[in-house]
C-alpha cells in the first residue's frame, strides 16, 4: 500500500470510529468487520460512502456497495485503490 493510500486508511478508520460505529468503545483495524458485526448500518454505509466519494473525488456506483467491498476498511481501501487506477 502506497503512503497516500495508508493515510487514506487511517483517515477512514479514524472517521468510523468517530461518526458512524456503534459501539466507539470498538477499535477499528484494517481488518475488523464492520458489517456482519453490526458495528455500522446501513446509514452509516451511506456516510463513509459519501466520505470516500468527496475525500477521493470519485463517484462509487451503488452496485458496488456490496460486502466485497465494504466489509472492512482493508477492503474499502483496495477498493478505493482500484477505482483510482
Amino acid at each position: 500500500m502506497d503512503e497516500r493510500m495508508a493515510e487514506f486508511a487511517a483517515a477512514l478508520a479514524k472517521m468510523i470510529a468517530a461518526e458512524v460505529s456503534l459501539d466507539p468503545s470498538v477499535e477499528i483495524g484494517g481488518d475488523t468487520d464492520l458489517l456482519l458485526t453490526g458495528l455500522v448500518d446501513s446509514l452509516g454505509v451511506i456516510e463513509i460512502v459519501a466520505w470516500i466519494e468527496s475525500r477521493l473525488e470519485i463517484d462509487i456506483d451503488p452496485v458496488d456497495v456490496v460486502l466485497e467491498h465494504f466489509q472492512t476498511v482493508d477492503l474499502m481501501v483496495a477498493y478505493a485503490a482500484r477505482r483510482l487506477s
